[in-house]
């Protein structure tokens, strides 16, 4: 779908912003390469979050505002520090996600124009399938399981730190 919106000869968007090539300058097709992927996982973050929101107690809430705290002073010292767990959570999910990413990207521009929107997931996939070199296309993609394991590693770390 997304293909077809950025179409150059009959896409829609090229439609409303005919002098725009959307897929083909570096520039812009890794702007939306980053729109596509937002747009696909939004929803997924926007459930953790409100799965976060709905697990905190009525009473904390309640008993801020018996103590005299306005919406922002409630926001900042009880909502944000109680959501802090999900928000982490989400950040793990989206940075791991967003790390290997492959399908949009592929469906879009395949890693051009220019290697422009390459991801090392689609680099990995070129040099081990196209190329046919096995061995390089291999231990590329142990190096994308050992950044994203570590990656993760980080992440979870973050998520058990206590204040």
């Amino acid at each position: 779908m997304w293909a077809w919106l950025f179409n150059p000869d009959y896409g829609l968007l090229h439609r409303l912003a005919p002098r725009i090539d959307w897929l083909g300058s570096p520039w812009t097709a890794l702007h939306a390469a980053i729109l596509v992927d937002v747009w696909k996982t939004t929803p997924f973050v926007a459930l953790i979050l409100l799965a976060g929101l709905s697990a905190i107690p009525e009473d904390v809430y309640e008993a801020a505002r018996v103590d005299g705290a306005g919406r922002m002073r409630i926001f900042a010292t009880v909502t944000l520090p109680l959501l802090r767990p999900m928000v982490l959570l989400a950040l793990l999910f989206r940075s791991l996600d967003a790390f290997r990413v492959f399908d949009a990207i592929y469906v879009l521009t395949e890693g051009g124009p220019a290697n422009a929107t390459e991801t090392l997931s689609i680099y990995a996939y070129k040099t081990l399938m196209r190329s046919g070199d096995f061995g390089y296309g291999s231990a590329l993609s142990v190096a994308t399981f050992a950044c994203v394991l570590l990656l993760g590693l980080g992440w979870l770390r973050a998520l058990g730190r206590e204040r």
